[in-house]
């Protein structure tokens, strides 16, 4: 067994390699960016080394820098976690060469798997069944054309070396193939290094169920049960559960042996997940293999009580297989939902920001928390959004989902947008608990799934004038005479009483309350209504009985703002103070960015007629593109910023001048 290995990745991935490595008494090295020089896999390693800047360009892509650093600290071999390095034959290569061990499959396996054109051929001549579609090496724009018409509509145009969603299009007619085809060659590309495209045809209401799969270098090969990743927004998987779900035992079985014999036709060695469509009449077809640990391998750690980490570095080392297909014993339903810094009520864009506030629900049997972050980091523009994983366990499904539940209620972030609210509507679904699962359930279920908030604004408002009474009392009392007049909120007067004025803002709209305090007790008028609270506040939790109605909800104050969670819910509001400031605020005849990001294309130059509707701006945020189009016609007056520039959510990218009638 490795004495020291080191780990060519950041964040969750490389927190959870060096948890396990720790166990088994392995010394952890690790490499950050210089965005990530205090991140909490650097702290937890036993040493690390800079890589370079921010850009994962120049920092975790320097295979001949990782490369260097394994060997200057005696690393014996690297754990590439997934993304970045993970599935480049490349560094795998280049690890052999120079005597580290590549934590992963060899290179052969890798080249055979990066390409999904070159993977279907040798799944066919492996008895696996197949999507129909293109997957040829002529990729000209014209023969991909020729191609996606004998496919026929819908179909999927995916990036040959392509993952997470990224160089990835679904085209519904022809007339949206050439700018469909372009965007994904970019996208992928940028991402990749490579444009080659595949088109398959995609089926309208499939399942997306994966295989884990693991083999030794002895030719051993077993296949640890399945998952079903099927509720997905952009192709990128949202929340995972294992077993799969309503599925056949010979079902599970048949997916289970083409996935081994997938592996095996490869040499394989190490952690892979084969995919497999699944649609309604109960047939499968392969999707791709990735040659690597999945984002979502906790909920089969959980079913099979298995660490596949360490199944991973024992077999890197040469050991068998920890277990044979036999032994693997499966118990219990697990899932896992990705928490992501993004917005869901605009398309999902990824968001930026400091995490000012973070509690997660405890850890036990039953939950797990995987994440990079700890309060007060930031979520930057450069890598991925995702915050941490949430993963549960129970005895059966139901279960599983009820804890699910709970836990994102207790889970609570204030600093950034977070798809938190999302995913616990998501959990708590009808659709979601009686199994209506198709890789379309969020568009299919979108009404259901982003309700309007439960929370009653006004109970609010009175919550956070009792929050704003109660720390200024706490802050004012004399701690040697708690009875002091001094010590309430009251503008104690003889023989006087004073109803303290309080403006609130919510959502952009003013709310002017007045609070009397008396005898301990809150008199609390909101418009025309009046309130008789108590309240109590310990740290960020206050409990309140408002016209005898009790319960508890937690809070975080920064400055002015204040953010109440309650029932899986967030309530934002000001405390409101005079202030004057210059509106710079862009007319509607402006295009802003709706995130921070980089500017890929600008489509348009002053002076140029433009419809309602057209593409004139695409930006990249978190890897992926997202088109900016016109929001009516008119002419552009004016560009401000060119290919390349990084901009900040909101700033102004294209003024228009509006269209004469």
């Amino acid at each position: 067994m490795f004495s020291k290995i080191l780990i060519a990745n950041r964040g969750e991935i490389a927190c959870r390699v060096i948890q396990t490595a720790h166990r088994m008494g392995i010394r952890c090295v690790a490499v950050y960016s210089e965005a990530d020089r205090n991140a909490r896999h650097v702290a937890m390693a036993d040493e690390a080394f800079l890589l370079g800047p921010a850009p994962s360009s120049e920092s975790y892509l320097r295979a001949d820098k990782i490369l260097e650093i394994a060997k200057q600290s005696g690393a014996q071999a690297v754990h590439p976690g997934y993304g970045f390095l993970s599935e480049n034959a490349q560094f795998a290569q280049a690890c052999a060469d120079n005597g580290i061990e590549f934590i992963g499959p060899p290179t052969g396996a890798i080249e055979a798997m990066g390409s999904k054109s070159a993977a279907k051929e040798i799944m066919s001549h492996a008895s696996v069944p197949l999507v129909p579609g293109y997957h040829g090496d002529d990729q000209t724009p014209a023969v991909l054309k020729e191609e996606s018409v004998k496919c026929g509509f819908p179909q999927l145009l995916k990036a040959v070396a392509g993952g997470g969603g990224k160089g990835m299009r679904v085209v519904n007619s022809i007339d949206e193939f050439d700018e469909a085809l372009t965007s994904a060659c970019r996208e992928s590309k940028k991402a990749f290094g490579n444009s080659d495209m595949l088109i398959e045809r995609y089926l309208t209401q499939p399942r997306h169920v994966e295989i884990q799969v693991f083999c030794d270098k002895q030719g051993n090969g077993v296949y640890l049960a399945e998952r079903d990743c099927s509720v997905q927004r952009r192709h990128q998987k949202v929340i995972e559960e294992a077993p799969a779900p309503n599925l056949a035992d010979e079902t599970r079985i048949a997916m289970g042996e083409a996935a081994v014999r997938a592996a095996q036709a490869i040499d394989y060695v190490g952690a892979g997940t084969v995919e497999f469509l699944y649609d309604v009449d109960g047939s499968f077809y392969f999707m791709e293999m990735n040659t690597r640990l999945q984002v979502e391998h906790p909920v089969t750690e959980l079913i099979t009580g298995q660490d596949l980490v360490e199944w991973q570095l024992r077999i890197a080392s040469g050991e068998p297989l920890p277990q044979q297909q036999d032994e693997v014993r499966v118990h219990g339903h697990a899932l896992e939902a990705r928490i992501y810094a993004e917005d869901p009520d605009n398309e999902f864009l990824p968001a930026t920001g400091t995490l000012h506030y973070l509690r997660t629900p405890e850890e036990s049997q039953h939950v797990r928390v995987d994440t990079g972050v700890v309060e007060g980091d930031e979520v930057s523009v450069f890598y991925d959004p995702m915050i941490a994983k949430l993963i549960v366990w129970d005895d059966d499904r139901d279960r599983a989902i009820a804890r699910m539940e709970k836990a994102l209620e207790e889970y609570r972030i204030s600093g950034l947008k977070t798809n938190l609210r999302f995913l616990r509507n998501l959990a708590g679904s009808a659709p979601f608990k009686a199994l209506d699962l198709d890789t379309g359930f969020i568009e299919k279920h979108e009404k259901l799934l982003f309700p309007a908030s439960n929370l009653d604004t006004q109970y609010c408002l009175v919550m956070a004038a009792c929050f704003f009474s109660e720390k200024t009392k706490q802050q004012a009392t004399n701690p040697d005479d708690p009875f002091s007049p001094f010590g309430h909120q009251n503008s104690w007067r003889v023989n006087s009483e004073y109803a303290r004025p309080l403006k609130l803002i919510h959502n952009e709209a003013e709310y002017d309350l007045s609070i009397v305090e008396q005898n301990g007790q809150y008199q609390i008028q909101v418009g025309d209504a009046s309130y008789q609270v108590s309240a109590q506040l310990n740290d960020d939790k206050l409990d309140v009985i408002i016209n005898g109605h009790r319960l508890s909800v937690h809070l975080f104050n920064d400055g002015d703002d204040l953010t109440l969670f309650h029932e899986g819910e967030q309530f934002i509001c000001e405390q409101h103070r005079e202030s004057f400031s210059s509106d710079d605020s862009a007319g509607d005849n402006s295009l802003t960015a709706p995130m921070n990001g980089a500017v890929v294309a600008v489509l348009v130059e002053a002076g140029q007629e433009v419809k309602q509707g057209e593409t004139v701006v695409i930006m990249e945020a978190m890897k992926m593109e997202h088109s900016l189009k016109a929001p009516h016609d008119g002419t552009v007056a004016e560009v401000y910023f060119a290919e390349g520039d990084l901009v900040e959510d909101g700033a102004e990218l294209i003024s228009l001048n509006a269209a004469e009638d």
